[in-house]
C-alpha cells in the first residue's frame, strides 16, 4: 500500500509524528527490506486484508517494532494520498469476493503528502505537551507539498526534534 516515513526520531508516538508519503530519506535497499518483512508477516499471520506495521532503521538495519492485523488512521491517508480505494478492495478481499491480484493500482501522488498531527491541547489546559511515546493527537491533517524544496517541509524537518520528552 504504502511506506510512510516519519520526520521526527523515533521515541513519539506514531500518531503524533509527522510523516511522509512516499518516504523521503530511506535507501531502495531499506524499503524494499520493509517490504519483503511485510509480505512474510502477513502471510505467516495469513492475513486477508489489512495489516499496519512499524519498522525501526538503525545502520541501515530495519526493525519490526509491532504488526497490527487491522488499518489504522494511516490507511485513510495513504487511500487520499494515491487515490486508491484501499479500504474497499480490502473488504472484498476479506469477504473472499475477489483476491489481491483481481486489481490493478495506480497511484496517483504528484510530489508528497504530509500527515501533520492535530493536537487539542487548547480545550485541556495544564497538559504536558512534551511528545514521547504516548500518544497525544486527536486527529491528523494532510497537506501536499510539490516536493522536498517546500518552505513547510524544511520547517518540520528542521525542528523535529523540538517536542521530545526527556
Amino acid at each position: 500500500m504504502g511506506v510512510m516515513e516519519h520526520i521526527e526520531p523515533a521515541g513519539i508516538h506514531s500518531g503524533d509524528s509527522h510523516a511522509v508519503l512516499p518516504a523521503f530519506n530511506l535507501s531502495p535497499m531499506e524499503v524494499t527490506t520493509m517490504e519483503y518483512y511485510a509480505e512474510k508477516i502477513a502471510r505467516a499471520l495469513n492475513i486477508k486484508g489489512l495489516i499496519n506495521i512499524q519498522f525501526a532503521i538503525k545502520s541501515g538495519k530495519v526493525y519490526v517494532i509491532e504488526a497490527n492485523p487491522r488499518a489504522s488512521r494511516t490507511t485513510p491517508f495513504i487511500a487520499k494520498a494515491y487515490q486508491i480505494p484501499y479500504l474497499n478492495i480490502a473488504t472484498k478481499i476479506m469477504l473472499g469476493d475477489h483476491k489481491l491480484g483481481d486489481f490493478t493500482f495506480e497511484k496517483k501522488l504528484n510530489g508528497f503528502a504530509i500527515k501533520e498531527p492535530v493536537f487539542s491541547f487548547n480545550k485541556f489546559p495544564g497538559v504536558n505537551k512534551e511528545l514521547g511515546p504516548e500518544m497525544k493527537s486527536t486527529g491528523e491533517a494532510i497537506r501536499f507539498i510539490k516536493d522536498l524544496r517546500d518552505p513547510n517541509f524544511r520547517q518540520l524537518y528542521k525542528d523535529r526534534s523540538m517536542y521530545l520528552s526527556k
